[in-house]
């Protein structure tokens, strides 16, 4: 990483984000064409899992080269100065470089399933997902749910601190910050 007084060595704070973001994007390639896409996504037992269709250009990209990029940030703000090129983003970024697997093993899709249901529809079920369910899910184009695995080989973490004191809101302007000064 060039700018290294960003980078984030700090794994809570890694953890927290990987844990709580709510869309991550997968960067693809193959045949010289990248391939980005945002999805849903669950971070369990130190991979990232997603799942989708078993056809497509996403599983199409996958099965010709599994190796991909996973990305999530989180924006803070921007931070404003009298000087133009002083102005920043506040932010904490995560990328995650890795191989992507395909999930065959049934107890472990269903694990994955239901981790993503207690991520982003909290308490809404009742009873714990059937793999049952899982096992014989097709969506509405008749193609089957495909659940898959990034272990990461390696994490990057880069943070700009938020400083409360230049957050940009509306209304504040170059000339009240100098008057104040």
């Amino acid at each position: 990483m060039r700018m290294k007084d960003r980078i984030c060595e700090d794994k809570s704070k890694i953890e927290q984000l990987l844990s709580s973001a709510e869309t991550g994007f997968l960067g693809l390639a193959q045949n010289n064409e990248p391939y980005v896409v945002p999805l849903n996504y669950v971070w369990l037992n130190g991979s990232i899992y997603f799942h989708g269709a078993s056809e497509g250009k996403k599983i199409d990209f996958i099965q010709n080269n599994p190796l991909a990029t996973f990305v999530i940030s989180r924006f803070e703000g921007t931070m404003v100065s009298p000087i133009p090129a002083h102005t920043d983003s506040a932010y904490l970024s995560i990328m995650l470089f890795g191989k992507i697997q395909i999930v065959n093993d049934l107890k472990e899709a269903t694990t994955v399933m239901q981790a993503l249901l207690d991520k982003y529809v909290a308490g809404y079920f009742s009873t714990p997902l059937a793999s049952q369910h899982v096992a014989r899910y097709q969506s509405s184009l008749g193609s089957k749910t495909c659940i898959c695995k990034l272990t990461p080989t390696d994490i990057t973490a880069k943070e700009n601190m938020k400083l409360e004191d230049q957050l940009y809101y509306k209304g504040r302007n170059v000339v009240t910050d100098v008057s104040i000064d």
